[in-house]
């Protein structure tokens, strides 16, 4: 996996965590209240992280924008197959992400 594409250090360790299919890392660079949308809707989360984690991967990193910040690439999910998809991270003024959108891409 090609992660040097991704220019932010704390959005590169983050898919590095969520590869790894490590939890626990992954949920440390996010507030207690993080928010996720998919596909523009609201979803759990916490729920999210700790189900989809091991089952769901970048299976390459094809296109970074907004400083680092937003992750396009071909994924796999055991449940839903191969698609295209991005992960665009937001900061809070503390340095955590505060938010994550995801969903598919169509680059």
């Amino acid at each position: 996996m090609e992660y040097g594409k991704i220019s932010n250090e704390k959005a590169k360790a983050a898919i590095e965590a969520w590869q790894k299919g490590d939890p626990t890392l992954w949920l440390s660079f996010f507030t207690t209240d993080a928010k996720l949308f998919d596909d523009g809707h609201p979803r759990d989360f916490k729920k999210f992280s700790t189900e989809a984690i091991g089952h769901e991967r970048f299976t390459s990193i094809d296109k970074v924008e907004d400083n680092g910040m937003s992750v396009y690439g071909h994924f796999h999910s055991d449940t839903w197959g191969d698609f295209k998809t991005y992960f665009k991270f937001h900061l809070d003024a503390a340095g955590k992400f505060d938010k994550l959108e995801i969903g598919q891409a169509s680059y």
